[in-house]
């Protein structure tokens, strides 16, 4: 009678267990990898996020200051138009009372008029700087949103990279990844735009 061949199982079940800690500890290396890129892709977001508001919010207050230089030339225009009304009273009511009015007066019109050229000009420039400004901030607020989605979908990614690593599903982090790509196409879209 043959011997019967003895397999030791044991040793065969310890083996299997080392090839599934290694092949688990591999992935827990990726996700750990592949998160540490996240992180740091995030922090990059967080930042341009913050940049771009920072930028956006000094250029609105610069458009706001040229509005009320705008608004002050504005101010000066109707006062000069006002002085020249007056001026043009004045020589109406001379004229009215048939005497000649004194020359000064047709002089300060027209000066005033002139005047009011001048500011008109000046007013217009700044309601350009305004507006300039102004698409400046709201170019930069636009990106600023786009930075911020990258950040919301990076954290995201993070937390399914942690899900991933802790239940140890490939799917899971192949999940995290994913929108880890997503968020790396978002943060890039903007300086392409340019």
């Amino acid at each position: 009678m043959p011997e019967e061949i003895e397999i030791d199982t044991d040793s065969l079940r310890e083996e299997i267990d080392k090839e599934l800690e290694k092949s688990r500890g591999s992935l827990l290396r990726w996700i750990s990898l592949t998160t540490a890129i996240l992180a740091a892709l995030a922090a990059i977001a967080a930042l341009k996020a913050g940049s771009t508001v920072n930028e956006a919010l000094v250029l609105k207050t610069d458009a706001t200051r040229f509005q009320a230089q705008a608004s002050d030339q504005w101010a000066y225009y109707q006062a000069k138009g006002i002085k020249s009304a007056v001026a043009l009273g004045a020589i109406n009511a001379w004229q009215a009372a048939g005497k000649t009015a004194p020359p000064q007066l047709s002089q300060e019109s027209a000066r005033y008029i002139a005047q009011q050229d001048s500011i008109t000009r000046q007013a217009r420039e700044l309601e350009h700087q305004r507006d300039e400004k102004s698409r400046e901030a709201e170019a930069l607020l636009s990106q600023h949103e786009i930075y911020a989605a990258a950040v919301a979908l990076l954290q995201i990614a993070i937390a399914l990279g942690a899900i991933g690593a802790l239940t140890r599903y490939r799917l899971v982090w192949y999940g995290s990844v994913a929108l880890g790509v997503i968020a790396a196409i978002l943060l890039a879209f903007p300086m392409f735009r340019r």
